[in-house]
This record gives structure tokens, sequence and C-alpha cells, in this order.
């Protein structure tokens, strides 16, 4: 994201493929922000923590 000046409303934004949680773009996945799918180890590894109608609260 060149000229990122501040404006956290203007990131880019995707929904995680196990939960469907909301998930904001991170300097740290600049370099490969098309392939991120998951918002977390856990999502990643299939570890249930609610279904996109019911997400878990943490």
């Amino acid at each position: 994201m060149p000229g990122f000046k501040g404006n956290k409303a203007a990131l880019p934004r995707k929904l995680c493929s196990a939960c469907g949680r909301e998930m904001v773009w991170r300097k740290s996945w600049a370099k490969n922000w098309d392939a991120v799918k998951y918002c977390s180890d856990a999502c990643r590894a299939g570890t249930p923590r609610g279904t996109p109608d019911k997400p878990c609260k943490s």
C-alpha cells in the first residue's frame, strides 16, 4: 500500500474462508495479500470457531 497515510477506513478488506470474519489489510500481508485466505492460525488449521452466521466472540 504505497502512500498509506493512516486512513484505516481506506484499507482493503476480505472475508476469512473458514469463519467469514472480515480481515483488514496488514503491512505484513503486503507481498501476498491476494493469497491470504484465513484470519488466524486456528482457521488455517481447521479448528472449529463458529460459522459465518454465528462467529465466535474472540
